[in-house]
């Protein structure tokens, strides 16, 4: 569902795909080749939600911001796994957010990063570049390899456009 809100429509890029009952209201903006699955929220209601290209937002995910203070802006090939909420935080290029992780305000997660499942970032953390955050609250574990990189990161975010794909075939 496409919800306008307060004088703002949702924006999609290219290529996007939005399961049947994935919902985005307000003020979204997203990149081209983004996609949104089952049971997925982005609620741009009470500040603006800004993505970038090749994002996906998979099942049961949560993206939402504060009133007047927290947006959430998310960059390139970023996944967003299921169960995850993502909320008025920066999350920079090639990141995975792992399945049911939480993600606060202020939170910064630098580019070539994962946030492994389940870890909760506190307010205001930030996560280097090239890092791997897990835990309760999340701490860095260790430093990301270039194979984990290519092996995960890059290769979620490429499956998710193909599967996309699958569905425009229906």
């Amino acid at each position: 569902m496409l919800r306008e809100l307060n004088g703002k429509t949702p924006q999609l890029g290219k290529n996007c795909f939005l399961a049947e009952n994935a919902v985005v209201i307000g003020d979204v903006r997203m990149g081209d080749e983004c996609s949104i699955w089952y049971n997925a929220v982005i609620r741009g209601d009470v500040h603006y939600i800004k993505m970038g290209n090749r994002v996906n937002v998979q099942d049961g995910a949560i993206i939402h911001c504060t009133y007047q203070k927290a947006p959430t802006n998310i960059g390139n090939n970023v996944s967003i796994a299921h169960g995850a909420v993502v909320h008025g935080c920066t999350i920079q290029d090639n990141v995975l957010v792992g399945m049911g992780s939480i993600i606060m305000d202020d939170c910064i997660i630098e580019s070539n990063s994962i946030i492994a499942a389940g870890a909760v970032l506190t307010k205001g953390t930030r996560v280097p570049a090239g890092s791997v955050f897990a835990g309760m609250p999340a701490k860095k574990i260790k430093d990301i390899d270039p194979a984990l990189s290519e092996g995960e990161i890059k290769r979620i975010a490429n499956n998710y456009v193909k599967y996309a794909s699958w569905y425009d075939e229906d």
